[in-house]
């Protein structure tokens, strides 16, 4: 949409034995681990593949691929998004023999004279000191999964509400914590501590447990999110950020932070709802483990989901008078650009916007989750990590997550932390760049 940037797909062998070495794709978000394409351009030709010749080959084609990969080399080899952004990165690093040290985290960054002057690592060999002639830049991805500051930082957390990250387990803060060790100021004053993501906890049938963070079924028609107290209460086909901070404050002085996806037998069939995928697949599982919930009636699914029921059904009663025409009187779905991009094209008048009314009813429970911090330390134009006085730590660099948001905890559109990110890791080696060359000439 827009300026929005995707990542190229990226055939990951061009690492060569260093593909094994590549964190796989978030579990939820594949279909048997296979990847789509970054701008959903295949995911139509998947729910079309019952109804379309052209699709249901193309479908074929993709997955008769993907087993042969996964034949050979344990995971798919084609990737896409956040996984081809990693593997591309990985390899101009590699090729420029810059080593990648996994399974060796930071510990601490090493100060001499009031500079920055390499890090204390751990790892299977203990702990060892990595030094650095220009500079310490801390990029390990915000806090995400750092209890004790999200308990702070998480308005719906301080409530004592659930909240389920997506992001990478790894990403608990250690280099937001190790700045402020030394000296550096961490920004609390940002509009969201966070991009929020509504999302659902999936059961595996391997018995793990994953989230799944529900980029695009909101935006479908005959799908409407619902409180506990079983009322809309925001245009669900906005961003997930925008819908997440809806919600959290919609759900002020109630038990939970949480919503109901509710849809009817015709939307599911088409669409799926969650990690549920469309007809022909199976939904007997989701059932019987709970992540979907069904009800001949929309009494019945709120009574079994925990929603109040005459609430629900003076819901879908106002939505369905306009629905039928393709309106949304109450929230606007459909009317802009962006609610239109991830909705069904084919369907008329509005591609967002379709009655609830062919039962049996369904639903699937949404909690708040993220997609990565915007707090974080303080910095200067070019990453220079700052004192808490203004002053910059010599040496000392923060870049991505782990640097307060220049969006000021803002979320205009796709995009909004890897774009800053590449953007200013590029500024940053720059000026680090830059630095060592005018030593060089003063020395």
């Amino acid at each position: 949409i827009g300026r929005s940037i995707l990542a190229e797909p990226y055939d990951i062998r061009g690492l060569g034995k260093d593909m094994r070495r590549l964190k796989p794709p978030l579990r939820t978000i594949t279909f048997i681990g296979m990847m789509f394409n970054s701008s959903n351009a295949d995911l139509k030709h998947f729910f079309r593949a019952t109804k379309s010749l052209t699709s249901f080959l193309y479908v074929a084609r993709r997955l008769a691929t993907h087993m042969k990969e996964l034949l050979l080399y344990r995971r798919g080899i084609h990737v896409t998004s956040g996984n081809a952004l990693a593997a591309r990165l990985a390899q101009s690093a590699l090729d420029l023999g810059i080593p990648i040290l996994t399974s060796t985290p930071a510990l601490r960054v090493l100060m001499e004279q009031e500079r920055a002057v390499g890090v204390l690592a751990g790892g299977e060999g203990g702990e060892r000191r990595i030094t650095a002639r220009q500079g310490v830049v801390l990029a390990a991805g915000g806090f995400p999964h750092d209890v004790r500051r999200i308990a702070q930082a998480y308005p719906h957390v301080r409530r004592g509400h659930a909240h389920l990250s997506p992001t990478p387990e790894g990403n608990t803060g250690d280099g937001v914590n190790m700045a402020e060790a030394v000296g550096a100021a961490v920004d609390i004053r940002l509009k969201d501590a966070a991009a929020w993501m509504p999302v659902s906890k999936v059961e595996f049938s391997d018995g793990q447990t994953g989230v799944f963070p529900h980029l695009l079924d909101r935006y479908k028609p005959g799908v409407i999110g619902v409180l506990k107290n079983g009322q809309r209460f925001t245009n669900e086909s906005n961003s997930y950020h925008d819908v997440g901070a809806a919600m959290i404050h919609a759900c002020e002085g109630m038990g939970e932070t949480a919503m109901w996806l509710v849809c009817d037998k015709t939307t599911l069939g088409k669409y799926g709802l969650g990690y549920v995928k469309p007809s022909p697949m199976p939904i007997g599982r989701f059932l019987r483990n709970g992540y979907l919930v069904e009800g001949r009636t929309l009494a019945e699914l709120a009574s079994k989901a925990g929603i109040d029921a005459a609430g629900l059904e003076a819901t879908v009663q106002a939505y369905n008078r306009g629905a039928v025409r393709g309106e949304d009187p109450a929230y606007g779905r459909g009317s802009t650009a962006f609610n239109r991009y991830l909705a069904d094209p084919e369907h008329r008048p509005n591609p967002c916007v379709a009655p609830v009314q062919n039962g049996p009813f369904y639903a699937v429970k949404l909690v708040m989750g993220d997609l990565g911090t915007f707090d974080g330390v303080r910095t200067s134009v070019v990453g220079e990590v700052l004192r808490r006085d203004g002053t910059p730590i010599e040496g000392l660099y923060a870049v991505g997550n782990d640097r307060a948001s220049i969006m000021g905890g803002n979320y205009p559109g796709a995009g909004i932390t890897h774009g800053p990110n590449m953007t200013f890791g590029y500024v940053t080696a720059n000026h680090i760049a830059d630095q060592a060359q005018h030593r060089r000439e003063a020395a």
